[in-house]
């Protein structure tokens, strides 16, 4: 029944978002496009988590609503699977993404991703990519949208983590602006990668924003992961502690 349920969903999922990514790449020449393409992505969403929770039995629950400032700040979140790269679009305002640039090239799909406005990298470019996401990170924050960070570089599976990339304190350093941390145990029920998604409530904690304040970024950084992996080992059944290499960024 997993497996069925999982199917209609992964179907679902596939031709919905062709078939929103149109009014999305459409609409983004115009004026307040882009601000409309931010509002139709975040009604796709509503229906994926629609689907989720009444195919796959899976929701989720929320914590720290109110360490949400009124401002745009940039937020870091845990990366385990597909989920939270929708779910930033339903807590969270309007907002440029850090992804790596081979989603672009996805057919339909990638236009509408670029049409959003994301910080598209190149991961393997080291110092080049950081640049790029200070340059346009700042360029995103002034112009009004949230920038999301994920800050370990790729999806981590439940248990594990590295060491957090620099770019987003960097970035905060610059701007004077806080980082949201954001842990989740997603990679509980819909793995990296995988087909199955399995049913139960997916929790979200929201932590209190963290300042720069002229700190080094790895000490800032540190801070963070020291807060997200500690609610890892409160929410998530596969939580091992295991620190893995650096990321890129």
């Amino acid at each position: 029944m997993i497996f069925l349920r999982s199917l209609l969903f992964n179907i679902f999922m596939a031709i919905t978002a062709l078939l929103f990514s149109i009014p999305v790449a459409v609409a983004a020449p115009f004026p307040s496009g882009k601000r409309l393409g931010h509002w139709i992505a975040r009604q796709w969403v509503i229906w994926q988590f629609f689907a989720l929770k009444h195919l796959c039995c899976l929701d989720y629950q929320v914590q720290g609503l109110e360490n949400i400032p009124a401002f745009n700040a940039i937020t870091y979140w845990k990366h385990q699977s597909t989920w939270e790269t929708m779910t930033q679009l339903l807590i969270f305002p309007a907002q440029s993404w850090v992804i790596k640039r081979e989603l672009l090239w996805l057919p339909l799909i990638g236009q509408a991703i670029y049409a959003l406005e994301p910080i598209a990298i190149n991961r393997k470019s080291g110092h080049t990519a950081v640049k790029q996401v200070l340059d346009q990170g700042v360029e995103r924050l002034k112009a009004g949208l949230w920038v999301a960070v994920f800050p370990e570089g790729t999806r981590m599976p439940p248990g594990t983590t590295r060491r957090y990339g620099l770019s987003g304190a960097l970035l905060a350093e610059k701007t004077g602006k806080p980082i949201i941390p954001v842990a989740h145990n997603a990679g509980d029920f819909w793995k990296r990668k995988a087909f199955m998604k399995y049913p139960g409530t997916i929790q979200v904690r929201i932590g209190k924003p963290v300042y720069a304040n002229g700190r080094k970024p790895e000490a800032v950084n540190a801070e963070i992961q020291a807060w997200i992996e500690s609610q890892m080992r409160e929410i998530s059944r596969g939580y091992a502690g295991v620190e893995l290499p650096r990321s890129n960024l």
